[in-house]
């Protein structure tokens, strides 16, 4: 019901691009807001990006990345991407999509990932100096 996929991780070198892409289900879809998060190892989580997906279509970013990665959408495919330019080596991590109703409305969705209640299985990004 709750369902998000992504996809588009690799490896690059550092400066490079990526794309990534998350797919949801109508249902996750509609929860209102949807987030980039990554995990790297021993790290916590870190919430990226986030971007309302029902009810506006504000977008949200972590200092540490804004200005390099950009979050959007594609409602006609209930799509969420983020593209990440300028890529360094601290940027490798798993990275995941979520999915949740923000708070209020019009929904505020930050990047609290305990605001979030459907997570896809990850996709790993390695970025080589």
């Amino acid at each position: 019901q709750g369902q998000v996929v992504e996809s588009g991780g690799g490896s690059v070198e550092a400066g490079g691009s990526l794309r990534l892409s998350c797919a949801a289900s109508t249902f996750a879809y509609s929860r209102s807001c949807m987030a980039w998060f990554r995990q790297a190892p021993g790290k916590e989580r870190e919430g990226l990006a986030s971007i309302v997906t029902r009810g506006g279509d504000s977008t949200y970013y972590n200092s540490s990345v804004k200005g390099r990665f950009t979050i959007s959408q594609d409602n006609a495919k209930n799509t969420v991407y983020l593209q990440m330019n300028s890529l360094k080596p601290e940027d490798t991590a798993m990275y995941y999509c979520a999915a949740g109703p923000g708070l209020g409305w019009p929904p505020l969705c930050g990047i609290a990932h305990p605001n979030y209640h459907y997570w896809g299985q990850g996709t790993q990004v390695t970025v080589s100096s």
